[in-house]
């Protein structure tokens, strides 16, 4: 009796165990799909929404913080201090942020600081640097942009900046606009209207950024990429062998969505400089005319050369012109509030 009580326990877990299998492996066969009885009906779960390239004003509800300022290390000097911090609102994209506060100021007004590819991280951690960016009692905040420097991550080879120019760009004044939530609710920042000084690539992202966010109420630009058909055509930075993949009309269609050619002339209601030295070899003479073209009057500056720049910057050096333009904005947002008390 026992032993054909066994063998009937035994024919009911095999008998389970192979409907179990057969289970697995049809989930395995079509894991987004939900299958009825009658086979040939399946219902497919819609995918989870994807980053937008193609719009500039962030998508908060896709950009969702998984890491929102973490602390990775906190330096003391004798004018600032230093913040190392780490943000992640894409899977696998860790943002790494050093935010320098000037010892001299309460809440200091904010500056983003945003360089042309292929630049690293390290200059952040330059004590010279530091010192120049906080001496007008401004913070500084600096990070890489997308597909740039230690954010070149899991990605091939042939996925490299200017190739996906759509998403390094867009993708990266997403980013400025997602840094500026978390400054703006920073108890130590003054940062309802900030500053960026960017340069190159990283100029270009400044107006992206602009153009999406009123929150950014001065830009300083040096050099801006930009009118793409011209610059792919004969930029220096663009490999010859890559070159004519880069002007095929699908490319250039996708790259027209982040030109800062066409959002340069919505600025006008912010306080912005356009600096051209007209000798720098990453931008060809027909784009630095069509970028010029569209700047609002008083907002050009145009360099002969790299000296005629740098005795420039002697005078104003990395943050006067931008410290002296938050000041006024600040003031004029005082005066404001004030008129608009009973």
């Amino acid at each position: 009796m026992f032993r054909s009580f066994a063998l009937i326990f035994f024919s009911s877990c095999l008998a389970a165990s192979s409907s179990f299998a057969q289970s697995i492996e049809s989930s395995s066969v079509q894991p987004d799909a939900t299958t009825s009885k009658d086979s040939s009906i399946e219902i497919h779960q819609p995918a989870p929404p994807r980053e937008d390239w193609a719009k500039l004003p962030v998508d908060r509800s896709v950009l969702k913080p998984r890491l929102n300022g973490a602390l990775l290390g906190k330096a003391e000097f004798p004018t600032y201090t230093r913040e190392l911090l780490r943000f992640e609102w894409r899977y696998g994209d860790f943002i790494d942020v050093y935010l320098i506060k000037p010892r001299s100021v309460e809440k200091p007004r904010v500056v983003l600081y945003l360089y042309s590819f292929p630049s690293d991280i390290d200059r952040f951690m330059d004590d010279g640097w530091c010192q120049r960016a906080t001496r007008e009692g401004m913070a500084a905040v600096g990070f890489v942009s997308a597909l740039t420097g230690e954010r070149f991550r899991n990605r091939p080879m042939k996925e490299w900046f200017i190739a996906e120019l759509q998403e390094s760009m867009s993708s990266s004044a997403h980013d400025v606009q997602l840094l500026i939530d978390y400054l703006a609710v920073r108890k130590d920042l003054s940062a309802e209207q900030v500053g960026i000084y960017g340069q190159g690539s990283g100029a270009s992202i400044a107006i992206l950024a602009a153009t999406a966010d009123h929150r950014i109420g001065v830009l300083d630009l040096l050099n801006p990429w930009g009118d793409w058909p011209d610059w792919l055509k004969t930029s220096e930075l663009v490999p010859e062998e890559e070159r004519a993949g880069f002007l095929t009309q699908e490319f250039l269609q996708r790259a027209s969505v982040v030109d800062p050619v066409t959002y340069l002339p919505q600025l006008k209601d912010r306080r912005l400089r356009l600096q051209q030295i007209m000798d720098d070899p990453d931008t060809p003479s027909a784009a630095k005319v069509k970028i010029a073209a569209a700047t609002q009057q008083g907002q050009l500056v145009q360099y002969q050369n790299q000296l005629a720049h740098r005795e420039a910057w002697k005078i104003t050096g990395l943050t006067g012109w931008i410290g002296s333009q938050l000041k006024i904005n600040s003031q004029s947002q005082t005066v404001g509030r004030a008129s608009e008390l009973p």
